[in-house]
Order: C-alpha cells, then structure tokens, then sequence
C-alpha cells in the first residue's frame, strides 16, 4: 500500500488545506498522450443535439424552447472587490443540479440504443419517437439501476421515469431522506443501505449483472456520464466571450468544481483542458472527511479510500460523501488537475447561508464549495486569474431542508 505518513498531515487531520498536483501536465501534452480527447466530447455534444426536440417535447416547462439544458454564467465581487463569476449549474432545467449533464444524459443514450434496436428510431427520423407510444410500451420492459447518494439518482429518475423506463436507485445512508421521497414520487424504486456511497453502487452493478433487461448506470467508471459532463465546457464558452472574457496562460480562468466520485468534476475538467488547454486551471473541491480524489491523485492507489487515513467520511456535504475516487476517472485526468481544496463543513454552511443572503442563491452545502475555496485560498495561490465558481445543487432543495441551513 502507498506509504501513508508521505500524504500531507493536514490531509489526515481533517484540516482545510490546498494541495498542488505534482502530476499536472501541460495540457497539450497530456491530452496528446491520452487514448480520449476533443472528438470524444464533440461526439457527445452532436449526440445532446439529437436529444434537443425530445427533452423540449418533454419537459416544455423546464427547458429553453430549444431543448437545451444549461445554466447562467452570473457575476459577483468576492470579498477583496474582485470579480467572481459562477456557472450555475444548482439551478440546471430538470433536475437542478449538475447531474443532469450526466444522468439525463446516459438515460437518453440508453433509450436511444434501445430504440435504434428495436427499429423504432430510423436513420434521420426527430428523436420525439421516444416519446411516442411504441417507445413507452417498450421501454417498460426494461429497468435502469444506479447507486447515488442523492442527485445522480433523483437526474436518472426523472428521465427514465419520463421515458416510461423503470428504475431502481441504490442511495447510502449519506443521502437524505427528501431526496428519497422525491425519487419515490416519481414512481422509482429506492432501496436503501447501512453503508456508504461505494457499497450501493456495488450492490446496483451486482443485481444489474443478474438481470438481462437491466442497464446500470456506473458512477464510478461511465464514459457516458463522463462526457455528458464534458460537454459542459463549450457551454461555458460563449458565456465567457459575451461577458468579454478572454482567458490566456498569463490570466487563465480558475474554475473550482466541487468532488465527489469524481465523474462531474473529472468530465467537466477534461472538456475544460481540451477546449482552453493551459488557459485553464481546474481545480477540484472537496470536505476534509471525504477527500478520496485527493488521496487517489496523491497515492496512484486506486484501492485507498479515505476511511485508510483514518477519516470517517462524515459530511454535511451529502453529495461529496464518497470514500474512494472514481479510478477511470482519475486515470484520464491525472495529469490535467491542477490542485485539490479541501473545506470544513462549518465554512461550507457558512457559505450557503451567505450566498442566500447575500446574493439569492438556493444552494445546497455541496454546492458551496467552491467559494469556500475561493475565499479561504485565492491569497496563498497567486496570479492573475479569472475565477469561476461551478455551483452543482440545491435549487431544488425544499423549504423545510433548505431553511434550516440558514438558521445556524
């Protein structure tokens, strides 16, 4: 096992701490050296496009009359009178969270494949067919799986229950129970576990394997979700040029991406590097109980969950509260992050209540994150950047969960 008294002892201390990855390449080399790259994420992007006239059909009351899912670039001033931009993805179409870039997104292309084999998606032909009836007699012979502690679960509810698809969500017992009962509305079945994230996703993979008709949705090792998130990036782009951004190596843009597993994150890094290259630091931010992403790009150890240092993974963060980083996921984007954050649990419900007070935005503790980081490590990291705060839920957080955030 990799020698753990090398890690920092911050680190193992559940302390705040900002960490530079020794790892980090320049971006042109690394994505040259990787077997994944613009193309990839071009791809999905082509894909999304398809999918437009169905989520419209679908959801006319949630997305732009195009059918696209994207959120606002929205500016402040941090606490020094610098601008601060947050992409705001807490209040995505559909789901309000992040997890519709990936969720939404593999649901889709699953149903898509089911069609395509079917015979009921021809070459050419708008994919509104899938919501036609054929598809939803079809596509109720089949069932969708996955493990979540709470967002990714509630993203691949709402689309496959949408579609007619059943669904079975796996959640730990991080995840809250609102965000069970909202998935029990829509009619998926939610089965819950004593133990963490990486046990539920365990058990959804194991059942899914058994079951022909089953399709299970991988957290911790999707191509799918990975490049659903990717996609992100050239969303952000146009955003950047119209508020007159224009961000170069000298002034890159800093953009802080709460982590969990590490799919959304990772997905969004990637498209990040591909598209602005070294014009970019991607950033990944994470509680001090759970920082698995930064103990698997510090050790390499795909195997070391952070229970290994000692630490409980307990956090107010319910969507960060993950042992162990997704392994693919690291692997891809190793040499692309250029430092992990760690925040406190007070900070981050200090930030939450702030943000609402100060600015109006519902955002859940794991949401937060990013201005934590901002706030707390901007002055021992310096330069000249462009900072971006990538919010990832909690618009959609009922009153009776989100007001008591606000009264500590």
């Amino acid at each position: 096992m990799f020698p753990l008294d090398t890690l920092p002892a911050a680190l193992r201390q559940a302390q705040p701490l900002l960490w530079h990855n020794p790892s980090l390449q320049p971006a042109a080399a690394a994505l040259a050296a990787s077997r994944y790259g613009r193309a990839d994420i071009e791809a999905a992007i082509a894909r999304w496009q398809r999918f437009a006239p169905l989520l419209a059909r679908l959801f006319p009351d949630s997305v732009a009359a195009d059918g696209r899912i994207d959120s606002p670039l929205l500016a402040q001033t941090d606490a020094d009178g610098h601008a601060l931009w947050v992409k705001a993805d807490h209040a995505l179409p559909i789901t309000a969270c992040i997890k519709a870039r990936g969720g939404v997104y593999e649901v889709l292309c699953h149903a898509e494949e089911l069609a395509q084999a079917a015979g009921l998606l021809p070459e050419g032909s708008s994919y509104t067919v899938l919501a036609d009836a054929p598809a939803r007699t079809l596509f109720a012979q089949h069932r969708i799986l996955v493990g979540s502690t709470g967002n990714l679960g509630y993203s691949v509810g709402v689309m496959a229950r949408a579609l007619g698809l059943q669904v079975e969500v796996h959640m730990s017992h991080d995840a809250k129970e609102w965000k069970k009962q909202r998935l029990r509305a829509l009619g998926a079945s939610v089965v819950e576990h004593q133990g963490d994230y990486a046990l539920a996703v365990a058990t959804a993979r194991d059942i899914a394997a058994a079951d022909e008709h089953a399709y299970f949705i991988d957290d911790e090792s999707s191509l799918l979700l990975f490049f659903g998130y990717a996609a992100a990036a050239w969303d952000l782009a146009p955003q950047l040029a119209a508020a007159g951004l224009r961000p170069t190596p000298a002034q890159p843009l800093r953009v802080y991406l709460p982590c969990g597993v590490g799919g959304a994150p990772g997905g969004v890094a990637f498209g990040l590097k591909c598209l602005f290259g070294d014009a970019v630091q991607c950033v990944l931010v994470e509680p001090v109980a759970s920082p698995c992403f930064l103990l698997r790009l510090a050790s390499g150890d795909d195997a070391l969950s952070v229970y290994d240092i000692g630490l409980d993974n307990h956090t107010v963060a319910d969507g960060l509260a993950v042992p162990r980083a997704s392994a693919t996921v690291a692997g891809i984007v190793q040499q692309l992050i250029d430092a992990v954050i760690t925040v406190s649990d007070a900070s981050l419900l200090a930030e939450v209540r702030r943000q609402w007070q100060q600015h109006g935005l519902r955002l859940e503790p794991s949401a937060a994150a990013g201005f934590v980081a901002h706030a707390q490590f901007s002055g021992q990291w310096p330069g000249a950047t462009i900072p971006v705060v990538w919010t990832t839920g909690g618009n959609g957080l009922p009153d009776e969960v989100f007001l008591p955030l606000l009264a500590g």
